[in-house]
């Protein structure tokens, strides 16, 4: 049997011989349309979890089951090969976001082409590269004749892109079969091209439909204008009661519970290499806007936020129309941090609603679904050093801990529903139009997460105190 380096190295030496494979799976994969939300494409979401078996039982995981729930199914694969192993699950999602505005697609967006290095199409990023990443890593291992220094299980869903709303039920139902040391989250990312890090949190969610109706009807704007409250005002007069003039949440009760920002987080990510990412640059704009008391870093990522995704009501067409609407709504999501819970900090906000709702109109604020709990690693783990050591070899310089703007529903799900913890380890690159037109993936990012993901396994192996339960 191959001591665990040999097995490591020739698994290394397989993944450097194995680019246009690699490539040819993530275009097979990036083809299938698999957009959870669209229902008109559902058999095309049941096509990519059977594609996601498949391509599992290939890489040598031979306990592949599709789970059914009452939405998309969960692909689970389990290569348990030595019970006196600890086990990792690896988790990541075969949905992907709708690709409207197809007009701005440069090539169709599920007829993926390869250039200049990268594989266009969606979902590239989001999240098949990052599945693709973890099956080609085990495959590293099983394809040159050994195992991996881990037991492994797989968790793919087909519904993250609606906000998992069925895996808390796949986790509690499935238990046993789910029972893990550590969970490894495939879907993320790193702070730059080329520039590693190990995400360390992330925020949670929580979204709501404000409605403000009027009258029984639309109504004539020359005979009631000026008589009759116009929801689209009153609207606008509630949403920009959420915020002070600075940017500052102004609604009560919604940041009770948060704490201050600790030195250790604040010292974090005053040391990122900002100047090596022009964001402002890329994204078109000349400067951030918003709470004064925290850095533009410190408030998308470990702050809490209160924005509007939509807003809409009354004539939308060409020219005008002289119309006094009867309705106006607006989309609310808040991204949440540790200390906040989705059920209160939606209370706070109708509340507030209620309070600032001008005489009238009558306002209701709904709760969507896919609230999710905000989730902290701590920075000491001994797993974060692990992952910033395979990095290393790979990247060539240190990675340093990052927190996501972004919701992952599942991190804090691994941490309360299974009692272990999640590691971010996922090399998405910020400027690959993740949920946007002309999605790509670098070919060079592949590799370089597949080998990265081959030294992780590696390396929890050798450090068993990486793989202790959460607190």
């Amino acid at each position: 049997m191959d001591t665990l380096e040999t097995a490591l190295e020739k698994a290394l030496r397989h993944v450097a011989a194995s680019e246009e494979r690699y490539v040819a799976d993530l275009v097979d994969f990036v083809r299938i349309p698999s957009v959870s939300t669209d229902p008109e494409r559902g058999a095309d979401v049941a096509a990519a979890a059977r594609w996601t078996a498949a391509r599992m039982e290939r890489a040598g995981v031979p306990d592949v089951r599709v789970l059914p729930t009452s939405g998309h199914p969960v692909v689970v694969g389990r290569l348990h090969h030595d019970p006196s192993l600890p086990t990792v699950i690896v988790y990541g999602h075969y949905d992907v976001q709708p690709a409207e505005p197809l007009e701005l697609w440069h090539s169709p967006p599920f007829e993926p082409e390869v250039r200049d290095g990268k594989v266009y199409g969606r979902g590239a990023c989001d999240d098949k590269a990052g599945v693709l990443t973890a099956m080609h890593a085990v495959e590293a291992y099983t394809a040159t004749g050994a195992m991996p220094p881990l037991n492994v299980t797989f968790l793919i869903e087909g519904e993250e892109e609606i906000g998992s709303p069925n895996l808390v039920e796949v986790l509690r139902e499935h238990a046993d079969l789910l029972k893990a040391d550590l969970a490894i989250s495939a879907d993320g990312g790193i702070f730059g091209v080329g520039i590693p890090s190990v995400t360390v949190g992330s925020r949670g969610l929580v979204g709501a439909e404000l409605v403000v109706e009027g009258a029984a009807t639309d109504l004539h704007s020359g005979m009631y204008g000026g008589a009759v409250a116009n929801p689209l005002t009153a609207l606008a007069r509630i949403v920009a009661s959420f915020h002070d003039d600075e940017g500052r949440v102004v609604v009560e009760g919604f940041e009770d519970g948060v704490p201050p920002l600790s030195p250790q987080v604040r010292e974090a990510i005053a040391a990122l290499p900002l100047e090596e990412v022009d964001e402002l640059s890329q994204i078109g704009l000349d400067d951030w806007w918003g709470d004064p008391d925290y850095t533009p870093e410190e408030r998308r990522t470990v702050r809490p936020t209160l924005e509007v995704n939509g807003i809409g009501g009354g004539y939308q067409g060409a020219g005008v129309k002289t119309v006094l609407p009867n309705r106006a709504f607006a989309k609310i999501t808040c991204r949440l941090v540790v200390g906040q819970e989705p059920e209160a900090v939606f209370a706070a906000l109708r509340r507030h609603v209620e309070r600032h709702t001008p005489p009238g109109v009558r306002a209701s604020l709904t709760l969507l679904p896919g609230s999710g709990r905000p989730y902290q690693m701590p920075l000491d783990h001994p797993a974060l050093a692990v992952a910033s050591e395979a990095m290393a070899a790979v990247f060539g310089r240190e990675p340093f801990p990052v927190w996501t703007g972004g919701t992952v529903p599942v991190a804090e799900q691994f941490q309360s529903e299974m009692g272990i913890w999640c590691l971010y380890f996922a090399f998405g690159e910020p400027d690959t139009n993740v949920h946007a037109p002309n999605e790509f993936y670098r070919v060079k990012t592949l590799m370089q997460g597949t080998e990265s993901t081959v030294r992780l396994l590696a390396g929890l192996a050798r450090r068993p105190e990486a793989l202790q339960p959460a607190a």
